[in-house]
């Protein structure tokens, strides 16, 4: 992505490239291949001078302020006034030299800085030939002038209605985590259980992390790991020896990063309906660490739980499979898949 200052340059660059066409196109100039200052450089160089202007002031102000204001009128009236401009002002770079014949004279149609060089149209063919030469540069320098501003324009919509998405979504899904988290010192409360200070002391951590660092675009890989080992040990505290739960980390966690709560909802979603004292209970949760990639499985063997039926939803996998959507659209792979006795999830995702 360009920042401001790269956006600057580049305008530079082009600005310079776009000024170097008319020295470059030697040509017309000499015969020798050797750019010389003469009338008709100059007139070029004011011609195109001039374009680059026009094509600031169409891309800063002319379409900001008219045409995405659906002012339509005023903004081709100036577009009308510009493309004149253009037309006649290189012009006055030209004097006459007497190009007639002698005993002739030169059209009385034309002031003096509008009189054609030998061999151009001579009388009003003259002026309208002018505008038709530079016509097709103008309507391009439009064209180009909108097109960027447009696209730009859409870029930066959609990159709105993405945050706005991704806003949305965070609203729902940290209210979740909080009063999951809640419930869970609640129990501990109940129990009188010397593991509540503890308890507190995590959720103290996680909220910290949630206000802190997942309102970012991208946080360091290692706090999201020590967000999710932090919810781990309250689900631990909370219930015991009850939990049957395999969890392991392989690889360097350092130096990388990824979207804030994308990994959070399948562990949590497996204590939610794994849980139960009275049955065989067993999560797995395994997260590899690769260059370029982080790998998450999660098992856990289905029980019977109470759920309600607005948690039934699974608010929390649905928005994080919409976030994965949005976030990484081209660089993850989901597998979901159960049987009559296990949940399971198979996450990858790219390091971008």
């Amino acid at each position: 992505m360009f920042t401001k200052k790269n956006q600057w340059w580049l305008y530079l660059a082009g600005s310079v490239g776009f000024l170097l066409i008319p020295i470059l196109n030697t040509d017309q100039n000499t015969g020798n291949g050797l750019f010389v200052f003469n009338e008709m450089a100059i007139r070029d160089l004011s011609r195109y001078v001039l374009l680059l202007m026009f094509f600031y002031l169409n891309y800063f102000i002319l379409i900001p302020k008219l045409y995405f204001g659906k002012k339509y009128l005023s903004y081709f009236f100036l577009l009308f006034i510009s493309m004149l401009v253009i037309a006649v002002v290189p012009q006055l770079f030209h004097t006459p030299q007497a190009p007639w014949p002698v005993n002739t004279h030169p059209p009385e149609s034309f002031p003096a800085p509008f009189l054609p060089h030998p061999g151009e149209p001579a009388g009003r063919n003259f002026f309208f030939a002018r505008i038709d030469h530079n016509l097709f540069l103008f309507v391009a320098v439009v064209f180009f002038s909108l097109l960027i501003k447009i696209n730009i324009r859409w870029r930066k919509t959609e990159k709105e209605k993405l945050d706005t998405e991704l806003s949305y979504l965070k609203a729902q899904i940290n209210p979740h985590f909080l009063f999951n988290t809640l419930n869970s010192i609640y129990s501990l409360a109940i129990q009188k259980s010397d593991g509540t200070p503890e308890a507190v002391q995590k959720l103290a951590a996680m909220m910290r992390y949630i206000l802190t660092e997942a309102t970012n675009e991208k946080v360091p890989l290692k706090k999201e790991l020590d967000y999710i080992r932090n919810y781990i040990d309250l689900q631990r505290l909370r219930f015991g020896e009850e939990v049957k739960l395999n969890y392991s980390i392989w690889g360097n966690e350092e130096g990388k990063s990824i979207a804030p709560l994308i990994l959070i909802s399948f562990i949590e979603n497996a204590f939610k309906y794994g849980l139960n004292a009275a049955e065989d209970t067993n999560i797995k949760i395994v997260i590899n660490i690769y260059d370029s990639r982080l790998e998450m499985l999660v098992i856990n063997n289905k029980v019977t739980v109470q759920v309600s039926d607005e948690t039934r939803n699974g608010i929390g996998i649905t928005n994080t499979r919409n976030r994965l959507e949005l976030l990484y659209p081209s660089a993850h792979d989901i597998t979901i898949s159960e049987n009559e006795k296990q949940f399971t999830v198979n996450l990858s995702i790219n390091f971008v």
